[in-house]
């Protein structure tokens, strides 16, 4: 396992640097009064969404398998405008899944998990498991909220996709084909809420500094060989026109702008976020 991503890495980690990340400004949205479920809440690009919906009012229902994370979250949260609701969940656990869904207003697929293998050596179990948390468990969240959004006439999905939803990488056989088949359910989830007033959409990040790509970094660094500075540079942004990672920040800021009353003819696309690098 590689340390964790700091200057060591590039420039990119430092907040001085040219190349580092300005800080979002924070999309004015008041959602007092709206629940949203989150999934994979207790780290990373889920961690950013749930705090930014609490921060927006939301009462955030924060879903994930680890305790101390989503310990952690709650009391991060605790002084913001909304609340957040700590559910320790198991995604794999689909009639579940589908149950803690009953209500929300807004759905944030986000959980996901990583293995980097040739399809040869790829385990079938670790493959059943991804497509079943990446996107098996996300259309039985969806089953589970669209009667209540439905029913009110207003519902937001965000899928935590990927540039992997629309470009494939070797030896990411499971994240590529559970991304790619998100992309799907999404738009058609799009085609079916329409009339509903609910809308669902992908966002479509880059490689965002977060746990899983440090696991990546490192996967990949054993893979090729090279030192996980040049997995970055040369690997993972290889195809970047910008040479840094996106911040989870970014990503959040996206999925409120999905929620906003300004985003209400956006439905059945995805909202790319990939340093340029799907312009090739």
């Amino acid at each position: 396992m590689s340390a964790p991503i700091t200057a060591p890495l590039g420039a990119v980690a430092d907040p001085d640097s040219p190349a580092a990340a300005p800080r979002p400004r924070a999309v004015v949205l008041d959602l007092t009064g709206r629940t949203a479920l989150v999934t994979g809440a207790a780290g990373g690009i889920g961690r950013a969404c749930a705090l930014r919906l609490a921060a927006s009012g939301a009462r955030v229902r924060a879903v994930d398998r680890v305790a101390e994370g989503l310990e952690a979250l709650a009391e991060e949260a605790a002084e913001l405008p909304g609340s957040l609701e700590p559910q320790l969940l198991d995604l794999t656990d689909l009639d579940a899944a589908e149950a803690a869904a009953d209500g929300a207003d807004i759905l944030v697929n986000n959980a996901g998990l990583q293995l980097v293998r040739p399809i040869q050596e790829f385990p079938p179990d670790v493959f059943h498991t991804v497509l079943t948390v990446m996107l098996e468990a996300p259309f039985r969240l969806i089953r589970g909220a669209l009667p209540h959004m439905y029913a009110q006439g207003w519902g937001r999905i965000v899928n935590i996709s990927s540039v992997h939803g629309l470009r494939a990488s070797a030896f990411k056989s499971a994240y590529v084909a559970a991304k790619h088949g998100l992309e799907g359910l999404s738009k058609t989830a799009a085609l079916e809420g329409a009339p509903h007033g609910v809308t669902s959409n992908c966002v479509n990040p880059g490689y965002v500094r977060t746990p899983l790509v440090e696991r990546q970094i490192a996967d990949q660094a054993a893979a090729h060989g090279i030192p996980p500075q040049r997995v970055l540079s040369e690997v993972l942004l290889k195809d970047s026109a910008l040479k840094r990672l996106i911040e989870p920040d970014e990503v959040a800021e996206a999925v409120l702008y999905l929620c906003a009353p300004q985003a209400s003819f956006i439905t059945g696309t995805s909202l790319t976020l990939d340093g340029g690098w799907t312009a090739h």
